[in-house]
């Protein structure tokens, strides 16, 4: 799938691989495996960002993969995300949306939801809000029309 397809069809909250469909090089070859990790890696749709313009720049539409935290002694110490552009070359494939009944705890940045949090269910949503007291956080259950977008090796079924 292209990164338009992911913009357009995944739910946020989706697992999402990606890759340049280069061969991965050996352990040994330290520089090389770090590059070919960069752009062959996966994370959590968390948010997508629409085409827009700026002075006389247009901007495509982006989306937004939480790709890991850094933590030590339980508290977060930094957190990795990294964008795509829509027009990317890379190829993406969902490897799993977020199972009926789960919840979402978005924000709302710019007119854009962003993803926060997946919780199996509402209790645990809204225990996961009060530890984390957001204020302008909404809670957001994944339905079954989402789900019923069944995606089945990176394609749309």
């Amino acid at each position: 799938m292209s990164a338009q397809q992911i913009y357009d069809n995944a739910p946020l909250g989706a697992l999402i691989r990606y890759s340049d469909g280069t061969p991965r090089p050996p352990v040994r070859f330290k520089r090389k495996l770090a590059a070919w990790e960069n752009s062959n890696s996966g994370g959590r749709l968390i948010r997508k960002v629409p085409a827009r313009q700026v002075g006389n720049y247009p901007i495509p539409a982006s989306i937004k993969l939480h790709k890991g935290d850094f933590a030590s002694g339980g508290v977060i110490l930094m957190v990795i995300h990294q964008s795509f552009s829509v027009d990317t070359q890379l190829r993406f494939e969902v490897i799993e949306t977020p199972p009926m009944g789960s919840v979402r705890v978005l924000t709302t940045s710019c007119g854009e939801h962003e993803l926060l949090h997946l919780a199996a269910d509402r209790a645990g949503a809204e225990a996961w809000l009060r530890t984390h007291r957001y204020p302008n956080a909404i809670l957001q259950d994944v339905t079954a029309d989402e789900v019923a977008a069944n995606f089945v090796e990176g394609r749309a079924a």
